[in-house]
């Protein structure tokens, strides 16, 4: 079977706490990768130095080895999005610091690669555990939640929709081919890289997901965005909480995307176009009812309802629940 280039794209900061651990992994990997390219964001620690002696055990098994190291702290999207561009990869695999993958991870994606050309992106599931690498005892697919409808989205290549509404591609566990970056870069103001990348390879490709867990995630203090369960305080929370940042953002989000999947052309199903008019249009209104007394939301939230647009762009009965309920 004709194999790929693979390269893995680190991106470190402040890391040396959890970061051998994961540079062990990578050299452990039954399916050795090409190329290696770190880009380190100015850390201060011991991250540097730990790279640069990493780079000369991993040349010495055949990888070749890319370092970058940022002249001032520019934010981890930004020093993905650098560093992406140095990859040289068929297929490039985002890697976090703080994690520890599976002997078989990249074999397992490049075979799925290589059986399907029409993927662009494949993201996998991961097992969550603690600071000490103690398992959680629940995975990342698990801690989302995501539902046999979301599911037969995913696996009948319609993940569109499902990625519309929620972010279930987590970078540290996804893998794309390369010629995704002509089309995702630069990744725009208030959106992640990981979250892009898949937004974009769902409109110009195919996205699909590994069921099993093929790396550790680690949830610790410094995490730049983790995942948890939530438990019963939470979701109450979460219902009453201020929601007019949020929603301003999304909107603002909703008309960036728009505009960068108009500007691929007839890449891009007017479908999809017209679906991020109307999760916009939805946010807009629910920024509207949020203004309104809570005892004069719930004719509003019934028409909103009555459009179909709280199931479809939404998480349905939830934000209903939380469009009558929360403080703004």
């Amino acid at each position: 079977m004709k194999s790929l280039t693979l390269s893995v794209v680190l991106c470190t900061y402040q890391g040396e706490a959890f970061l051998q651990q994961q540079l062990e992994s990578l050299l452990a990997q039954t399916r050795l990768p090409d190329e290696i390219v770190a880009g380190d964001d100015a850390s201060t620690d011991g991250s540097w130095d730990m790279l640069q002696e990493f780079a000369v055990s991993a040349q010495l098994r055949g990888v070749q080895v890319k370092l970058h190291r940022q002249s001032v702290n520019k934010g981890y999207v930004a020093n993905f999005s650098d560093t992406l561009r140095e990859a040289s990869g068929d297929v490039l695999f985002l890697c976090d610091q703080d994690d520890v993958w599976y002997p078989a991870k990249l074999a397992e994606m490049e075979g799925r690669f290589l059986a399907d050309p029409s993927i662009t992106l494949i993201c996998s599931n991961a097992q969550l555990v603690d600071a000490g690498g103690e398992s959680l005892a629940y995975t990342l697919f698990d801690a989302l939640g995501l539902k046999p409808h979301e599911w037969r989205a995913i696996e009948g290549g319609e993940t569109f929709q499902v990625l519309l509404c929620r972010s279930m591609v987590t970078g540290a566990t996804a893998a794309f081919r390369r010629e995704l970056l002509d089309a995702a870069l630069p990744v725009p103001e208030g959106w992640i890289h990981d979250e892009w990348l898949a937004m974009v390879a769902t409109v110009t490709g195919r996205v699909d997901a590994v069921r099993q867990a093929l790396i550790d995630y680690r949830q610790h203090g410094e995490n730049q965005i983790g995942m948890r369960r939530r438990t019963w305080c939470d979701k109450w929370r979460d219902l009453v909480a201020p929601r007019h940042q949020q929603f301003s953002h999304e909107v603002s989000r909703m008309g960036v995307l728009r505009e960068r999947l108009a500007g691929l052309g007839s890449k891009v199903p007017v479908l999809y176009l017209q679906q991020v008019d109307h999760r916009r249009q939805h946010f807009l209104r629910r920024l509207a009812i949020g203004k309104l007394p809570r005892y004069r939301r719930w004719f509003a939230v019934y028409a909103e309802a009555h459009r179909g647009y709280y199931k479809q762009y939404d998480t349905g009965m939830r934000s209903m629940l939380r469009d009558l309920m929360r403080r703004d």
